[in-house]
Formats: C-alpha cells, structure tokens, sequence
C-alpha cells in the first residue's frame, strides 16, 4: 500500500467505496489523514465501516474544514449532471481529485525520479499497459503496474528510487489528476466513447489532453485527427513529443511497416524491432501498441536489446488475441475480452482461416459492421441468446452453426478446424457481452481455456487457473 503522507493531520471527504475507493480510504488513513467517507450503496458503506473506515453522510459534514475531496471515478464529475457530492464540493471551494493524483503527490514528495509511465487512448491501453509492464519486469526492473488495468493504483507498493510505475488511466482518471506528471506520457488514439461522461468529442479529448501535456515526454498516436493536433499543440507548449503510426510513414518518430517498428530521426530511419512472428502482437493495432511501448521504454532507460527481448516473450493480455494453446497447425485465441463488434475487430482482422466462436448477450448493431471480415472466417459457431440475429446477418457469407453452448461450439470448432488441415485458428471473440451465461468476460474466457485444455493432444501456451 502507498499510505498518502500529502494529506496527513488533514481532513478529507471521499465519495465513493468500491474496491478502489475503500482502498483509497484505507491509504489515506494510513498516512495520518481524517478521512470521512460515504457512498449511496448502504452495503458498501458498511463494508467501510467493517475495515474501520469512518462514514458519514457528506451532506452533513462542515465541508469549510475538508482538505480536499476525493472522488472515486466512477461517479460522474460533469456529465450527465454532476454527483450531489461534487456540487458540495464545489460550492465550498474544496478541490476535487481522485487516487491517481494522490498517488502523483506521493511520487513528487518522496521519490520525483523514480519513473512513472501513464498510459491512456481510447483503444489499445491495457494491452500497451501490460507489454510495457512485461518489458520492464523481463529486463529485471522493480516494476509495479496498475490503475484502470485492474489493481488500485494506491495498493501498489510505496514511490522509490528505481522503483518503474506503468499506470493506465482512464479519462475519468485524468480529470481528477490535475497534476500528472509521468516520466512518460502515452496517449494511443481518440475515437467517440464516454460521451455520456463528457457531453462533446471535444471535452474526451481535452481531458485526454491533460496526461502528455503534463508529460516529461509524450508519446503520441498521430493515426486521428484529435491526437494530430494534440501532439502539435503540446509541442509547441515546450513538450517533448514523440509520434507514433502505424499507417504513416513519420519523419520523425516511430511507424509500423515491414512487418516491424521503424524509427525516424533527424532524416534517418531503421528497423528497431522485428514484429512477425509473434503471435500475442498480431495485427497493426498491436503495431501501435509495440511502438507505444517501444517509445516510452526507451524514454526511461531500457535498452533496445532488452526492448526486443521483452516483444519476443510478452504472453499477451489476458483474454485479448491471447494464444492459448496449439495442435498441429491449430492455435486456440482466447479474444473474450470483445465484447462488442468495434472490439472483435482486430482479431478477426489478424488472422487469415477462421472457426470463429461468437455471440452472447448482444449489443446494438450486432456484427453487421464486421461484414468486411467475413472472407477471413471458414466457419461460425454461434453461442448464447444473440445466436439467431447473428445466424440471420452471416446469412450465406459464412457457413455457420448455432452452437448454443461454449461446450459445445468449442468442441464442434476444433473438430472441424482440425479436419480443415490448413494453418488456422479457433477463435473465441464474442462480440457480444457475457451475462446471459457468464458472470463477465473474465470467466468465460477462463472456460474457455478449460474446454481447450481438455482437448486430446492440445499443447497449452498458458496454465490453466485452478477452479477453471
């Protein structure tokens, strides 16, 4: 845990007692500060109280006495309308943060240089997030990774010379950080998504501004008209910025082509890193993704050598293109991760021959858009209550089944996939949500690597998790 010192002998309101926002509180108090905290969930209020957090009503409070107010980022900030908690706040002129700039204070008080590399975009971070994590730990570094990846940023370990930071961050992250700071900003893409959180396009990517405008250098995707101009922006503020394609030939910075990462500088370029063959960075996505992590590694001190080391082993995101397992010329994806049309597309995309598992508990406008991608798949086996509406839009692009069960589209995809004799994959990338017959992604990914390691003669690539 990182106890947040910054705030000790001080009093602080916090909103917001999930799993982040409890263990916020708990971090807090840890560093000596009063912490009053609530929540409209009474169960999870309780659950504070359970771990010796003090609740209270925020309504009630003397908010003229609060040091700062801490907000979980789940709660709405400014759109659709702002939480009740924040129009408190806000009229008592107390200022509005969250964990990641706690844990930002904490890094500048006790330990300025030890580097930190921030991740956000709209596609792509959690995977750039976990290959730059992998490159850093494969080199031997102490290397603590979290934020919107999954793991409470201030329940990693305390800010210390050499220690390495990658924290993703989400929009809703940023703007409750008003003073990021990373050694090492990433900001991958823009394309519309949380406007229900941010109103306008413009709003997102004013926000997403806000981590590589504040960065030591700012690594930046130049494939969309919003980061393009961000990248000019900050530049011309006196960042240090770094541009990364993977369309575009750059002058300058990193691009995908060849199959691999070139580097452009001062009118020169090179091959720095060989992409094929490695399967868990498939696609030109993963490109811009390698080339993310390439630009921001470099920035912090690792070596090309031990760069190239790191793309060659990373075992991929879990339940994103993960290779599971292999027979023959047979590879078993798990990509259950995509849970709608937009997110299957890059594995669908990335692959030449596929029995594709799919469907699920469907989302507006089903797999229409992936009708391009079609040619790609020799078979479907179709799962889950979206199964008649898929089964009607592949109509007779794409032979299918209507499986019914994971079990059984599993099963029946590895038969046929072996039968086929070519080099092929089956692929479980859903497009579709989870809950008619998972509880969330994770688990019927986690089946899936089950069902695959339970098929005669499978070589596993992973090791299944006990109670799969």
């Amino acid at each position: 845990m990182i106890a947040v010192t910054t705030f000790a002998g001080r009093k602080v309101a916090l909103f917001g007692l999930g799993g982040s926002g409890l263990a916020t509180a708990q971090a807090l108090i840890a560093g000596g500060a009063d912490v009053i905290a609530w929540d409209d969930n009474p169960d999870s209020v309780a659950k504070a109280q359970q771990a010796g957090v003090k609740t209270g009503d925020l309504r009630e409070i003397d908010w003229a006495a609060q040091a700062a107010f801490v907000l979980s980022p789940g709660v709405p900030l400014t759109h659709p309308k702002p939480h009740w908690s924040v129009d408190l706040a806000r009229s008592a002129g107390v200022e509005i943060i969250g964990d990641v700039e706690l844990f930002v204070r904490e890094r500048r008080a006790h330990a300025p240089d030890c580097p930190f590399i921030a991740i956000t975009g709209t596609n792509g971070k959690s995977t750039t997030t976990a290959l730059i994590a992998h490159i850093l730990k494969s080199s031997g570094r102490d290397t603590q990774l979290g934020g919107n990846i999954g793991t409470a940023v201030l329940t990693l370990d305390p800010p210390k010379a050499g220690r390495f930071y990658v924290v993703e961050c989400s929009s809703y992250q940023i703007d409750l950080a008003p003073t990021i700071n990373p050694s090492a900003g990433i900001l991958l893409n823009l394309t519309p998504d949380h406007l229900d959180r941010h109103g306008t396009m413009q709003h997102y990517a004013d926000v997403k501004e806000r981590l590589v405008a504040g960065s030591q250098m700012a690594i930046v995707g130049v494939d969309d008209s919003y980061c393009t101009l961000i990248a000019d922006r900050i530049e011309r503020a006196g960042v240090r910025v770094s541009r990364i394609s993977r369309r575009a030939v750059l002058a300058d910075g990193f691009y995908f082509a060849d199959g691999g990462i070139i580097q452009a500088h001062a009118g020169k370029s090179e091959s720095i890193a060989d992409l094929q063959g490695i399967d868990t960075l498939k696609g030109s996505h993963n490109a811009q993704n390698a080339a993310a992590a390439i630009g921001a590694c470099l920035a912090v001190g690792v070596s090309i050598e031990e760069i190239r080391k790191g793309l060659r082993s990373f075992p991929g995101l879990k339940h994103r293109m993960q290779p599971v397992g292999r027979k023959g010329s047979v590879t078993f994806v798990n990509d259950s991760k995509a849970t709608n049309a937009d997110a299957a597309a890059p594995a669908l995309s990335s692959y030449d021959r596929i029995f594709w598992i799919s469907g699920g508990l469907p989302k507006s406008g089903g797999i229409a858009s992936l009708a391009p991608l079609f040619p790609r798949i020799v078979k479907a086996y179709l799962i889950g209550e979206a199964a008649p509406e898929f089964a009607s839009t592949l109509g007779e692009a794409v032979p299918y089944e209507i499986s019914g069960t994971l079990e059984r589209a599993v099963e029946h995809a590895a038969k046929d996939a072996q039968a086929d004799g070519g080099t092929s994959v089956v692929m479980l990338s859903p497009a579709c949500a989870s809950f008619d017959q998972f509880r969330n992604f994770e688990v019927r990914g986690d089946r899936f690597v089950s069902l695959v390691a339970a098929l005669d003669g499978v070589t596993m690539l992973i090791v299944p998790e006990k109670g799969q």
